[in-house]
């Protein structure tokens, strides 16, 4: 009573199936697929890149900001880490 057998299961799947459409379900299976995928990537990019250069130094970014009067630029540095 606990765990339903494999017949509820098949009754179930033919119930969605039914339901969504093979079309649709093949969209949704390719679409979370895919977003896996990202992920895993994205995932093992980070690591990476992290683990590749663990003693360099934070790169310096440096944005420009015109004033008014157009001939002054107002520097601000960022540190990103």
């Amino acid at each position: 009573m606990g765990s339903f057998s494999i017949w509820h299961w098949l009754i179930v799947l033919v119930v969605v199936v039914l339901i969504f459409g093979t079309k649709k379900l093949k969209n949704v299976g390719a679409d979370l697929g895919s977003a896996v995928k990202g992920f895993k990537d994205g995932v093992k990019d980070g690591t990476s890149s992290a683990d590749a250069a663990p003693g360099s130094p934070p790169q310096q970014v440096s944005t420009a900001h015109k004033t008014a009067d157009g001939n002054t630029v107002d520097v601000e540095t960022k540190t990103r880490s």
